[in-house]
């Protein structure tokens, strides 16, 4: 078997719906090699719906193609490349973090995790055929104003099953719910379900499953089942929309990110996943509402954050911990009068130890990242010593005759380094 082709990235971006593509753009933009693998099609989910029209900036809505292809040329135009693969195995916590598809090994110093997910569906007979554009749909505020006066079924009983069925009644001429369970009874809120069982245009067929989907080129009939007498009964619909769950796209994560129960990861609202340098975005991660803009919301915030991230990495290793001097490495609080008011003291022991001693300020709260990297977790007024690019030792004395003494012995021991080399 050959050995597998290495191509070494600034950002990997694993996923290119409406997320990773966003993330790719503030990558790319940022002049940062950027990769965005994807395993099926560019854009994700949302090149499925016909019309999106709650998308800020187009007044007359656009398909959800034509959107994701704006936003795929876009990201070319600044560089951004393309892989349409499936990843394979990961390995996020190196510090050279690598993703392996059938092919190839891609190096990355960020890795960004826009996987997406899936609608879970009932895997009746014939479902695979009206997916999407051909009678199925998963999204009613998406897709709502397209089945104006028309018969739509809605296949679930939750939150989102009986809220997208009440929004779909403002258009539709009739929504007719399928709910597994006996009558009046639904997994929603009571507050949802009083509500829907109170508007016109809903009804409900309880204890029933979908059997089969029927039409020719068009869904045009759900054959639902009786649980309890087994009686399949035909209705007639314009159109179908399934709310019975989503399945995130994470198998590949399991054991390497943090994730809820439901398998989505889970991250803080700078899409950080508790791993440096790797992020997640849209909706692979644990959140509320699911929608092309707040994806767009998400990949940029991630975006900028793997360019961040990138930029510490080098102030970190170049300057931070450089090994050509003595490193004297202050934490303080802008905030914090005393630590404040003791800076310009460190910066005429830089001057006196002259070309021996090189100083770094760092702010406890701007500089959050790199005090992590430090494991920095006392108050301001703290010094990181270091020597050869090593942290030597940690003082929380900052009087100057401390800071001279611990100077001293540092510059004695690299002294004697010099003289045993």
């Amino acid at each position: 078997m050959r050995e597998k082709k290495r191509e070494e990235y600034d950002v990997v971006i694993i996923g290119g719906g409406a997320a990773g593509l966003t993330a790719g753009i503030y990558a790319g933009r940022a002049r940062l090699k950027t990769l965005i693998i994807e395993k099926a099609l560019v854009g994700g989910l949302a090149t499925y719906t016909n019309e999106i029209e709650n998308y800020p900036g187009f007044p007359e809505g656009s398909s959800g193609l034509g959107l994701m292809n704006l936003f795929k040329s876009q990201a070319e135009k600044f560089d951004v490349k393309f892989k349409l693969t499936d990843v394979k195995t990961v390995n996020l916590t190196a510090e050279k973090k690598t993703v392996e598809t059938f092919r190839n090994i891609y190096e990355a110093k960020t890795v960004i995790v826009a996987s997406g997910g899936r609608p879970r569906v009932t895997q009746s007979k014939n479902e695979e055929k009206f997916l999407f554009d051909k009678g199925i749909s998963f999204c009613a505020t998406c897709d709502a104003a397209a089945n104006t006066d028309k018969t739509v079924m809605v296949i679930g009983s939750g939150d989102a099953a009986i809220e997208e069925g009440m929004f779909l009644s403002k258009f539709a001429a009739k929504v007719i719910v399928s709910v597994i369970h006996d009558e009046g009874k639904m997994d929603c809120n009571e507050i949802a379900r009083d509500q829907a069982l109170a508007n016109p245009k809903m009804e409900f067929k309880w204890n029933t499953v979908v059997d089969s989907f029927e039409g020719e080129d068009h869904l045009d009939t759900v054959v639902l089942k009786n649980l309890k007498t087994g009686e399949l009964d035909p209705v007639k619909v314009d159109n179908c929309f399934e709310f019975i769950g989503y399945v995130p796209n994470t198998e590949v994560f399991e054991g390497v990110l943090n994730m809820s129960k439901q398998k989505y990861v889970i991250t803080n609202e700078e899409m950080e996943t508790g791993i440096p340098g790797v992020y997640a975005c849209g909706d692979v991660r644990e959140k509320g509402l699911k929608q092309v803009a707040t994806a767009v919301g998400d990949g940029a915030i991630a975006g900028v954050n793997a360019e961040k991230h990138i930029a510490e990495e080098e102030v970190f290793e170049n300057q931070i911990m450089q090994k050509e001097k003595i490193g004297m490495i202050y934490i303080y609080s802008a905030i914090d009068a005393p630590s404040r008011e003791l800076l310009p003291n460190l910066q005429e022991i830089e001057k006196e130890y002259e070309e021996q001693v090189k100083l770094n300020v760092i702010d406890l709260y701007k500089g959050k990242s790199l005090c992590d990297r430090l494991s920095c977790d006392v108050e301001p007024m703290t010094i990181f010593y270091t020597l050869n690019g090593e942290v030597a030792s940690v003082s929380t004395d900052c009087s100057v005759p401390a800071v001279k003494k611990q100077l001293n012995e540092l510059v004695a021991e690299k002294t004697k380094q010099g003289s045993t080399a």
